[in-house]
């Protein structure tokens, strides 16, 4: 069964940064793309980043993209999502999500039915 737990939110003033990190157990970590998904109150959970499995390839949504990035350490079993320059439009509870398929070709898929889910974690900017 796949778990992954989210952690690194919390309250942080405009132009400030984070670091979330998302730890994976289950499977192994090292064949599966991953992904960081958001919802804002009142919002459908829309797509901020995803990174291959391989690690070499990576898909951002054109409001983060330049001022987050998403990397993954493979011996930890932990994909991260470094944010910075934080916008108040960033606040959100923000999600880890693991490719359901092994060895994907394809990056960054919009569909929730492609992805195992986190609980989230919150993540608000102060203006």
């Amino acid at each position: 069964q796949v778990q992954l737990v989210e952690s690194g939110g919390g309250l942080v003033p405009a132009g400030g940064s984070l670091r979330l990190s998302c730890a994976a157990s289950g499977r192994t970590f090292s064949n599966y793309g991953m992904a960081w998904f958001r919802q804002a109150p009142g919002k459908e959970r829309e797509f901020v980043a995803a990174l291959n499995w391989r690690g070499d390839s990576t898909y951002y949504a054109d409001s983060v993209k330049g001022r987050f990035t998403i990397s993954r350490e493979n011996a930890k079993n932990t994909v991260y999502l470094q944010m910075n320059s934080l916008k108040p439009e960033d606040t959100a509870l923000y999600y880890c999500a693991a490719d359901r398929i092994a060895r994907a070709v394809v990056v960054g898929i919009k569909s929730y039915d492609a992805y195992y889910w986190g609980q989230g974690t919150q993540v608000t900017v102060s203006s």
